[in-house]
Parts: structure tokens; sequence; C-alpha cells
């Protein structure tokens, strides 16, 4: 059986279908911040969605928590008018067993499964024979269900579609909370309402917690000069053996750096889910460059910089795509080493990357940032600079790295004095124990 996104050959993810999935999903999350009408915007995810996994019939049901039911809000199916203002009690058929237990489930034959409800299909005439439900939910709020029915040509959904289906659960979950704070809201000041509400969504994007790891330390802090900004970094543990680390400055400010980074996001647990199982750095930073390239205007851009912890040879993997240089610190010599290879910033042109490999021993340091340190400028108009920030990473490489951050936060504070922070700042540290 040929997996949707994969090549049945090689198994290897088949381009076109890896960027028509992450332009869907860079689609619903430029809707959501632009704040497009929820009926107008759950049909479309729908309706989409049952095009993306291939499926016959697609629903999306609302919870309602006073009358502790589900009802149907979206259907896009031969039959949906069949299905306008049906209700379903929690814990009852498919949809009501998921809404319960918040989890997802994939059925090959429903008929077979004791929870699956025939009424519909007798009420509509339609034939159900698998099944892919999965719960939308925010904040550990139950919010509703969505489901795809009838892989197309006798197929059966796969792992795959699983985890591209939770990720638009996720993605549906967010839009609806959305909506709700816009109906709440509606009367505040409309510009400053949007910034909040951006600002909301691109603080979700970050790192809740960073993972933890027996043979590093590290920390890692944004702070934005304003609601919301161009600046994002996230750490991901793609397996046990495998950590990326990434940080990027999109260009502008405002709403539109906010899509670029949710476009980001986007792109990254997508592809992680396509490729996780063989991560290759120099093909994903290509990949999310040329998704750039056809997803944004040619006046956004982003530079980054990657970093892949392999961690049972104590190696990192580096691209640099236009950043600031990420610092290296040899402990054996004390001296602060520049990690610049790698290309063009993000979203530019087509490029084929370069890469770094430098090995780790311990109390070497990584240390990755943007442009909002060095360029941190005093009522004089004096900047902060990166010699003044190379000594005291030298100077104080010895401590541990939240302690590291938190004196070098506090030494750009303090230089910068009464004057306006100016650009967002993000600092993360990495120490091999």
């Amino acid at each position: 059986m040929t997996n949707v996104a994969t090549d049945e050959y090689n198994d290897r993810p088949n381009y076109s279908d890896l960027i028509e999935r992450l332009l869907f999903f860079n689609k619903v999350s430029q809707n959501i911040l632009e704040k497009k009408p929820l009926p107008d915007l759950l049909n479309e995810i729908i309706s989409s969605s049952k095009s993306l996994l291939n499926a016959e019939a697609s629903s999306l049901l609302l919870y309602n928590n006073s009358e502790k039911h589900l009802y149907f809000h979206t259907v896009s199916g031969e039959k949906r008018k069949a299905l306008t203002h049906k209700k379903i009690k929690i814990g009852e058929g498919i949809a009501g067993w998921v809404a319960h237990h918040k989890k997802e489930i994939n059925i090959d034959d429903c008929y077979s499964d004791p929870r699956f409800n025939k009424d519909f299909d007798i009420a509509t005439g339609f034939k159900t024979r698998n099944m892919l439900c999965a719960p939308m939910i925010r904040k550990n709020e139950l919010v509703g269900v969505i489901q795809v029915i009838n892989k197309k040509n006798n197929r059966l959904f796969n792992q795959q579609d699983i985890d591209l289906f939770n990720l638009l659960a996720s993605e549906c979950a967010l839009a609806i909370e959305n909506a709700r704070l816009t109906e709440v809201e509606i009367k505040t000041e409309q510009l400053n309402y949007e910034l909040k509400i951006a600002h909301q969504i691109q603080q979700k994007l970050l790192p809740s917690e960073l993972p933890s790891f027996d043979n590093i330390d590290m920390s890692a802090k944004l702070i934005p000069a304003k609601e919301v900004g161009g600046d994002y970094y996230n750490v991901i543990k793609i397996n046990d053996n495998q950590t990326l680390f990434f940080v990027a400055d999109v260009s502008g400010k405002s709403v539109s750096a906010a899509l670029i980074v949710s476009t980001i996001y986007s792109f990254i647990q997508t592809y992680l889910i396509i490729s996780k199982e063989k991560f290759d750095l120099k093909d994903f930073v290509q990949s999310l460059n040329r998704f750039l390239i056809t997803s944004t205007t040619q006046d956004k851009f982003a530079t980054a910089w990657f970093g892949l912890l392999i961690h049972p040879e104590k190696k990192i993997i580096s691209i640099n795509a236009g950043h600031n240089p990420t610092y290296f610190f040899d402990s054996s010599i004390s001296e602060l080493i520049e990690l610049n290879k790698g290309g063009l910033l993000l979203g530019s042109i087509d490029f084929t990357y370069d890469s770094e490999t430098i090995n780790l021993k311990s109390d070497d340091l990584i240390i990755f940032y943007t442009d909002g340190i060095p360029e941190a400028m005093n009522k004089s108009n004096i900047e902060y600079g990166e010699d003044r920030f190379k000594k005291l990473i030298v100077k104080y490489a010895g401590l541990p790295p939240d302690k590291l951050l938190d004196k070098i936060i506090s030494s750009v504070s303090k230089f910068r004095g009464s004057a306006e922070q100016s650009d967002d700042v993000t600092l993360g540290i990495i120490k091999i124990l």
C-alpha cells in the first residue's frame, strides 16, 4: 500500500505532497491570525482536510459543555444536510468516545467496532467503512471533535494521516479559541486587540518548557520589544539520539512577522511528522527555504541558525542561514569560535546549504542569539556590540547556563538604560556536561 506522502519505491517523502500539506497548514495558520469568520474558516478547513487525507467525507463537531453534547457544526460530503442539528452524547458512538477519552482513534472497519453507531448511516444512506477521529483540545479542555471518513480507493488511514490529523485538530481548536476571544473583546480598539491575539498565538508557538537531557544543560529566553515580534526559537527532541536547536529572526514586526513565525512553526511540525525517522538537517533547511519562497512575498524573509546535536557522539551539526554567528566556546582554550558556515537567508532564492560539524566535550558551550543583543542601543546611540558580548561570555563561561543567560540579559539592559528596547532579544545557551 502506498503511503500518501511517500515514494512507494524508496519510502522517502514525496516533495510535492509535502509542499501541498505544508501549504495547507500555512494557510490555516494565516487565516487564524487574520481572524477569518469562524464558519468560513471551519468550512474551509474541513473541506480541505477531506481532500488532503483523500477521504470521502469529513465533519467537525463542537462541544456544548452545559448540555454535555457534541453537535455537528461543519460537514463536508454528499449527505451533509441530513446531519444538520444532529447531536451526540459524550461517550456515545465513535465521536462521543473520542470526546470522553480525549484521544484520537483510527478504525479500519467501523461495522466491526461495537462503539460505532449505525443510526447515522441508516438516516443518511451513507456507508461508513473506516474512520479517523480526533479531539480538539485547548488548555486541556475539550473544544470538539473532527473526523474524516472512508479513505478513497479502498485504502486505510495510516500513521502519517493520524499525526497530520492531530495537528489539524490542534489548529482547529486554536481557531475556535481565537474566534471566541474575538467575540468577547469585539468592542476593544481593533489594532491593539489584533496585536494581543497575535501575541498570545505567537507565545504558544514557543516551547512552554525546555526538554531535559542527560548530557547537556541549557537555558533560553525571548524578550519581545513589542507585543508581536519576529524572533522565534525552538528545541525539539527528534529522537533519543538527536535534538534540533533553532533560532530565527523574521523581517518586519507585528502581525506580518507573526504570520511568518506561524508559517515556520507549521513547517517544522509537518516536516517532522513526515521525515522524523530519516531526519537530515540539510534537507530540512533547504525544504524550509523553498517553502518560504513559495508561501511568502518577496519582501518577507528570515535569518536563522540550526544546530543538530548528536547526543551519543557529542557533536553538533551547524547551518547558519544568514544569521548572526552562533558561538562555540571551546573550554580547553577558553576561546569563542564563530559558526558561520551555511548560506543565504531563508525565503530569498533556492540555495544549497553547507554545514559544519563541531566535536564537543565537557564544559563546552553553544550560544545562539538574535541581533537584539549586539545591536541594543543606549540614549547616546551607541551599540552594545559583539566585542562586549563575547568578552562577557568568556569571562562568565563557568556559570550554569541559566546564570550566564541572566548575566548577559542584565548587562544588555543596564547598558541600554532608559533607552527603549528597539528589537526583540533572544538568547540560548547550551552547556555540555
